[in-house]
C-alpha cells in the first residue's frame, strides 16, 4: 500500500508540472518538468521514423496526422511572440513516430495492443510504439500536452511518458432503434470515444421499436420495421463508412442483433418469425418473442447471420439474449405441446436455452465469436468456454459484483456495464459515480480477475437522440473512459475533477458540445457552427 500511495503522490506532483499537463485518461507512467519547448504551427509536422514499421501511406496514421494536425492548430493565423526579458526558447519542429511491427490495412482486435512511450526533450520528441493502434493512443496524448499562452504561442513541456490500457475492451454503447441516430451523429461520436481512448463501438442496431439496418438478404425487414425506409434506415454503404471510419481511430464495432426478445420490428418483415400470443383458445393479434420451435425460424436466422458475419468483420458479434418476457409462450398452445414434447415441463427458461444454444451453434459455424446478455448466464444456457457474458443488471438477480464473481468462477470472460448507464440522469455532478466504481472490486481470484475483459458504458435511447446526444454523453462518459484505462491507484476525486474539467473545455476547443461539470467558464467557449 505504502508504494501505491507513493506512486499516486507522484502522479499527482506530475499532473501539475505545467499547463499540458491535465491529460485525460491519465497514462500509467508520467514525468514531466517546467522545461518547455516552442512548436511551431508553420514548421511542425509528423514524421515516420526511418527505421518504422509504419511509413508514408499508411491510411490510419497518414489521416491521423491531418486530424491531428487540425486538432492542435486549426487553420491559422498563428502569432509567436518571444517572451519578454527570456532566452529564446528551444523549438520542436516535428513528432517522430516509430512503429515497430508492419501492418496498417487490418482492424483492430480484442488483442490489438495499445502501448506506447512518449519522449519529449532536448534531443528528441518521439513516439514509439509496438503497433498503429498504439501510436493513435500516443497521438491523442501528444495532443493534449501541447498548450497555447496568452500570447498565442504553442508549448509542448520536457515530457516522459509510458502508457498502456488497464483494460482490452473499454466500449461506448449506442441505440439506434428507439431513436434513429443520422449518420453524422455516430461519425462525430467516434471521434469523441477516439480522444477518450474508448476502442469499442457497440452498436446496438435493432430493438423493439424500429428496424433501421439496411438487409440486403431481407428488404422488408428495414422496408416495414423502420421509422422511415427512405430516411431512418443505415444502408450498406453507411455501414462500411462507420466501420472504416471507426478503424481509422482504433475503434472496433461491435455490433449487436437482440433475440429472441426485443424483436417486434423484426415482425412485419418476416412472416412467421414472432410468437402469436393467444388470449384463451383463440390468438389476440399481438406477437411476443421469436417463435423457437419453428424450423423456419433457424432457417432465417441461418440466412440472416451468414449476411451479417459478413459485413460486420470484427469477430465479435452480441446476440443478446436478455429480458425474454415468457408470457406469449406460455399463452401459445403450440409452444405448451412442444414444451410437453421435450420434457421442458412449465420451466420456459428451458425453451429460452434451446433457442439460443441452437443461435450460438448457428454463429458459431461461421468462424464468429459472441458476447451476450447475463441471462443467458443465468439461465444456465449452455455456451462456448470463449463467450464474453456482459453484465448489466445492478443488483438483479444478485448484486453485479456478485455477478462478475460468479460468471468468472465459471471461468467465462466478463464485461461490465451496470454501473454505467449514461441514460439515467440525475442532478449534480453523476459522473463522479461513474468514475468511483472499480470493475475488480468483486471477491474472486487473480485468475478470475483476469477474465474481466473491461467494460462499456450505454446510452439508451428512449429519451435521447441527435438533439441531446453530445452533452448527454460528454464528458460523463470520459469517467468511465479513465477507469478502464487508467491505473487502479488513480483514484483521487480532487485530481480527477481537475484533469476533466480541463478536458471539457479541451473538447469545446474542439467543437464538441460537452456539459459543464459544474460553476466555470473556459477560456474558449463552445460556439455553433
Amino acid at each position: 500500500m505504502a508504494g501505491s500511495r507513493l506512486f499516486l503522490t507522484l502522479l499527482l506532483a506530475a499532473a501539475f508540472a505545467g499547463p499540458g499537463a491535465a491529460l485525460w485518461p491519465w497514462p500509467q507512467r508520467v514525468h514531466t518538468a517546467d522545461w518547455s519547448y516552442a512548436v511551431l504551427p508553420n514548421s511542425f509536422q509528423f514524421q515516420y521514423h526511418t527505421q518504422s514499421a509504419a511509413r508514408a501511406g499508411c491510411s490510419v496514421l497518414d489521416e491521423a496526422f491531418g486530424r491531428y494536425r487540425d486538432l492542435l492548430f486549426g487553420s491559422g493565423p498563428w502569432h509567436r511572440r518571444a517572451p519578454a526579458g527570456k532566452q529564446r526558447t528551444l523549438e520542436k519542429h516535428s513528432l517522430v513516430v516509430l512503429v515497430a511491427t508492419p501492418g496498417c490495412d487490418q482492424l483492430p482486435s480484442l488483442d490489438s495492443v495499445e502501448n506506447y512511450t512518449l519522449t519529449i526533450d532536448n534531443e528528441q520528441c518521439l513516439l514509439q510504439s509496438q503497433t498503429i493502434w498504439g501510436a493513435l493512443r500516443g497521438l491523442e496524448t501528444f495532443s493534449q500536452l501541447v498548450w497555447r499562452s496568452p500570447e498565442g504561442t504553442f508549448f509542448i513541456n520536457k515530457t516522459e511518458i509510458e502508457d498502456f490500457p488497464r483494460f482490452l475492451h473499454r466500449g461506448l454503447l449506442l441505440d439506434t432503434s428507439r431513436h434513429y441516430l443520422p449518420l453524422p451523429s455516430i461519425l462525430d461520436t467516434l471521434d469523441v470515444m477516439a480522444y477518450n481512448k474508448f476502442n469499442v463501438f457497440h452498436w446496438h442496431l435493432v430493438d423493439d421499436p424500429s428496424f433501421p439496418y439496411e438487409s440486403v438478404t431481407f428488404p422488408e425487414l428495414t422496408r416495414k420495421g423502420s421509422y422511415n425506409p427512405a430516411t431512418h434506415i443505415y444502408t450498406t454503404q453507411d455501414v462500411k463508412e462507420v466501420i472504416e471510419y471507426a478503424r481509422l481511430r482504433g475503434i472496433r464495432v461491435l455490433a449487436e442483433f437482440d433475440t429472441p426478445g426485443h424483436t417486434q420490428s423484426w415482425g412485419p418483415g418476416v412472416s412467421g418469425l414472432l410468437t402469436p400470443c393467444y388470449s384463451g383458445s383463440q390468438p389476440s393479434g399481438s406477437f411476443g418473442p421469436v417463435n423457437p420451435i419453428l424450423n423456419s425460424t433457424y432457417e432465417f436466422m441461418n440466412t440472416f447471420f451468414l449476411e451479417i458475419s459478413s459485413v460486420f468483420p470484427d469477430f465479435y458479434l452480441h446476440l443478446g439474449g436478455d429480458e425474454v418476457d415468457f408470457a406469449c409462450w406460455k399463452s401459445n398452445p403450440d409452444i405448451q405441446a412442444f414444451m410437453k414434447k421435450k420434457g421442458f415441463g412449465s420451466d420456459f427458461k428451458k425453451l429460452e436455452s434451446f433457442y439460443i444454444e441452437t443461435l450460438l451453434r448457428i454463429v458459431s459455424a461461421y468462424g464468429k465469436g459472441y458476447v451476450v446478455w447475463q441471462e443467458v448466464f443465468d439461465n444456465k444456457v449452455k455456451i462456448r468456454p470463449d463467450t464474453v457474458i456482459q453484465v448489466w443488471r445492478e443488483d438483479m438477480p444478485v448484486s453485479y459484483q456478485k455477478e462478475l464473481a460468479l460468471i468468472t468462477a465459471a471461468g467465462f470472460r466478463a464485461l461490465l456495464s451496470a454501473p454505467w448507464y449514461l441514460n439515467r440522469i440525475s442532478y449534480g455532478p453523476d459522473w463522479e459515480d461513474f468514475y468511483k466504481v472499480d470493475p475488480l472490486s468483486f471477491e474472486g481470484s487473480p485468475e478470475q480477475k483476469a477474465l474481466v475483459i473491461g467494460g462499456e458504458t450505454c446510452m439508451w435511447g428512449e429519451y435521447v437522440d441527435s438533439t441531446n446526444l453530445v452533452p448527454r454523453l460528454w464528458p460523463r462518459a470520459g469517467a468511465v473512459a479513465e477507469r478502464l484505462w487508467s491505473s487502479e491507484v488513480v483514484t483521487d476525486m480532487d485530481f480527477a475533477f481537475k484533469r476533466l474539467a480541463h478536458f471539457r473545455c479541451e473538447l469545446l476547443r474542439r467543437g464538441v458540445q460537452a456539459q459543464p461539470l459544474s460553476v466555470g467558464y473556459c477560456e474558449q467557449e463552445f460556439e455553433q457552427t
